[in-house]
């Protein structure tokens, strides 16, 4: 991709092959054969810069080491994500996808989400920027995350172990946590049932946080308001399921951060690494191996 050998440049480094090469920006956010038979060429690589936040095929696959720096785009999408979460939580709560797509005058319906209660999986960059677009509403935060500690703008923080009390009274629910083992499926047919009957699930994280057959019969028996979901498990998701033709659900097709939106805030993320590393300084974006984010 030009615009990433562009931002290497930028940064100030050249671009050699993997065999003289002591860090590598990885383009492609999928190949994991690719990027270990790369690597294997390139013994003296000790930096990796891989280009979306989100890592977990490169977890699962067990391709993090600690001889290696892994660095990811993680807090680099925060701001976009955020917004599409906004707007899809609003559009739900205001009850838009009805009023969209009808072809007659309906009953006014909808609720507000000033001084309401909002329950956010995850505690990184997406979850950041949707606490700060929360505050003019004067929304109640809770944020649910794997490690204890504040989250700035919060009203409180708890560990995964306290969800189900997080989600009880949330009128509005998020997810945007790093898919990891521990997270994969914590919404499911018991995190649902604790939600309210009126509260909309927003997934702006990955499909996988979702259990979706449970998510299928909870919109079904009015368990929840509705969903709207940016991904999706499977995704794409495929022509007949039985999302599409739910009438409380929102679908976006993993659109929350596009390309156009991406790749200046990428490019920017690069050449800011690039700098950092010849010079010696701590990078931007760490993937913890131990962890796999």
């Amino acid at each position: 991709m030009p615009f990433l050998r562009e931002s290497v440049v930028a940064g100030g480094a050249q671009i050699v092959e993997p065999e003289d090469a002591v860090a590598l920006v990885w383009a492609h956010p999928y190949d994991v054969d690719g990027l270990r038979a790369t690597l294997a060429r390139g013994p003296g690589i000790q930096w990796v810069q891989l280009p979306w936040a989100g890592v977990e095929r490169y977890a699962a696959a067990g391709i993090f080491d600690h001889e290696r720096t892994w660095t990811c785009a993680k807090r680099i999408y925060g701001e976009e994500v955020a917004e599409h979460a906004l707007v899809l939580g609003l559009a739900g709560m205001r009850a838009v996808h009805e009023f969209a797509r009808s072809k007659t005058w309906l009953t006014s319906r909808g609720r507000t989400l000033y001084d309401g209660r909002v329950t956010v999986l995850g505690a990184g960059g997406i979850t950041a920027a949707l606490v700060d677009l929360l505050a003019p509403f004067r929304a109640d935060v809770t944020v649910v995350r794997r490690a204890d500690g504040p989250v700035p703008g919060a009203a409180r923080t708890v560990t995964h172990d306290r969800l189900l009390d997080a989600l009880a009274g949330a009128d509005l629910v998020v997810v945007a946590a790093a898919l990891t083992p521990e997270t994969a499926g914590i919404i499911d047919a018991k995190a649902l049932a604790a939600m309210e009957a009126h509260a909309w699930l927003v997934n702006v994280g990955r499909g996988r946080h979702v259990i979706t057959d449970d998510l299928v019969s909870a919109l079904r028996n009015d368990v929840i308001g509705g969903a709207a979901l940016d991904v999706t498990e499977p995704e794409p998701l495929p022509d007949g399921h039985p999302l599409w033709d739910l009438p409380n659900v929102i679908l976006t097709p993993h659109t929350a951060n596009t390309q156009e939106m991406a790749r200046p805030l990428l490019a920017r993320r690069i050449a800011e690494n690039v700098r950092r590393f010849a010079a010696g300084e701590e990078l931007v974006g760490p993937v913890d191996p131990a962890l796999g984010y």
